[in-house]
């Protein structure tokens, strides 16, 4: 009975941890994308120059900041995980 209880405990270990790899993976890709497309929607308002198009890069600013934090963070957990 016991070694039931290990090895169901084992696979439904297994299953969970695959699952949030795929779900932090697919995480990752989504800001990634994000943080790409605020960047590009940022410089094209720029180098318009007017006024509206310099208060839609700000507002893009308010995007890019938290997208940059999390990717500083996701490159330096994938450098963690090849180290380890």
């Amino acid at each position: 009975m016991v070694s039931t209880v290990t090895t169901a405990g084992i696979i439904i270990n297994t299953i969970s941890t695959s699952a949030l790899t795929g779900l932090l993976a697919s995480t990752s890709i989504a800001a990634v994308v994000s943080l790409i497309f605020f960047l590009i929607t940022r410089q094209l308002a720029n180098a318009n120059g007017s006024g509206t198009s310099l208060r839609i890069a700000r507002f893009f600013n308010v995007g890019i900041v938290p997208l940059v934090t999390a990717f500083a963070i996701i490159v330096a957990l994938k450098i963690a995980e090849l180290i380890a």
